[in-house]
């Protein structure tokens, strides 16, 4: 008994058909980040760039003292400093 008499690659050929060519999607049009600095936060860093300068100096100078062996740590200094930050808040 035959009960489907179609042929399969006739529902092949009517797929094929049927499919519709993608749409090209188009980017939506980004603007550009954009980065301002104010005329304040331009001092302020030029003005940290001299300090940062000092700073470079001095740790120049410990990491020298340190290499050589002249660095010499005052422990009371320490002892101090370490019961101000826990004790005198």
């Amino acid at each position: 008994m035959n009960i489907d008499k179609t042929n399969s690659s006739s529902f092949i050929q009517s797929y094929q058909k049927m499919q519709v060519a993608p749409v090209a999607k188009t980017k939506p049009l980004q603007k550009e980040d954009e980065l301002q600095i104010s005329n304040e936060a331009k001092a302020m860093f030029e003005k940290n760039a001299s300090v940062d300068i000092e700073r470079q100096e001095k740790i120049q100078l410990l990491k020298a003292q340190v290499a050589s062996g002249e660095y010499q740590v005052d422990a009371e200094k320490v002892a101090d400093k370490v019961h101000q930050f826990w004790f005198d808040k």
